[in-house]
């Protein structure tokens, strides 16, 4: 079964629902960043129980533009039997124009004060923070996108004060994670609209001889219970789902993005001009598509200080 209901994601911005704790001072546990495409490296193989470590190996990696993302608010939350419940929101008094055409934001906000929350049981500290896609040349100009991400790390108040010392600046990927860490990839997958079941869910074709149909499947179930049960593979929704990728590797984080845009530019997408993470393997979604990151909650794989990647493939990815 996997994951069901199979229909479509509430929103195209990722829900983060778990954080982990992490041991370092204060630092936020997450970002985002926009897909622009994939390529190859050859890099030295740093898994230690590998057949070829030690040795240089050709890998497949994915680009991920990364621009500042800008702090707007924070929120600080308490623990109650029914969950996390906020107790106090402050936030930036000039946010950019962007975000009052984004949402209804207060003309006349006051300035942040210390003294506001003094008292109050802090159990935990999150940063309401957005994207500048107009930073991007990839994709169309359009609104930002605002989240909420964690601070952890340090006692309850270091983290107030990073997250005080963090309103209305712009925070980079490098205060995030370096590189050779381990990230959790969350996005929504491609969108293949209305699929059967063959497709969907995998099943055999019936015989040849089978009377009108040979993509069907084979029984709706028994007579008793008297319904189609939600076990049985039926057509519907595939693709365009949440879906969250552990433990993936970053291989690099660079400033200047042009150094590993191919010839022509990614396939849809053109060229990369923000500062860019390169991470090991595939991710989900299509080029353009909102990505966030977060640090790993099933933490596996040895920590690696600088992978050594010997060369990055820049052809051209247009074809012949």
């Amino acid at each position: 079964m996997a994951y069901y209901p199979r229909k479509r994601a509430r929103s195209e911005i990722p829900h983060i629902r778990s954080w982990p704790e992490i041991d370092d001072g204060p630092r936020i546990q997450g970002f985002a960043g926009y897909k622009a495409g994939m390529t190859h490296v050859f890099v030295v193989d740093y898994r230690p129980t590998s057949t070829t470590s030690g040795k240089e190996v050709m890998v497949p990696v994915t680009v991920v533009e990364t621009p500042p993302m800008k702090v707007l608010g924070m929120r600080l939350y308490k623990e109650t039997p029914y969950g996390l419940k906020i107790i106090k929101e402050i936030w930036h008094p000039k946010p950019d124009k962007e975000i009052r055409r984004r949402i209804p934001y207060p003309k006349k906000v006051s300035k942040p004060k210390k003294a506001e929350i003094k008292g109050l049981e802090v159990d935990d500290v999150r940063l309401v923070m957005y994207t500048q896609p107009y930073k991007v040349s990839g994709i169309p100009k359009k609104s930002p996108e605002i989240m909420e991400v964690r601070v952890g790390g340090g006692t309850i108040e270091e983290r107030i004060d990073y997250a005080f010392s963090k309103l209305g600046k712009e925070i980079s990927f490098e205060e995030f994670q370096k590189t050779g860490a381990m990230v959790d990839v969350i996005a929504v997958t491609k969108g293949k609209g209305y699929e059967g079941r063959v497709k969907r869910f995998g099943t055999k074709l019936l015989s040849h001889k089978n009377s009108k149909h040979r993509r069907m499947i084979g029984t709706q179930g028994p007579w008793h219970p008297n319904w189609i049960m939600s076990t049985v593979p039926s057509s519907g929704q595939m693709g365009y789902h949440q879906r969250t990728e552990f433990n993936k590797r970053v291989l690099k984080i660079g400033e200047n993005g042009e150094e590993i845009t191919p010839q022509g530019g990614f396939l849809h997408y053109g060229i990369v001009r923000n500062p860019y993470v390169i991470i090991h393997g595939s991710i989900p979604g299509p080029v353009k598509r909102l990505v966030r990151f977060r640090d790993p909650v099933r933490r596996k794989g040895v920590e690696v200080e600088t992978p050594q990647i010997t060369h990055i493939s820049t052809t051209s990815k247009q074809g012949k």
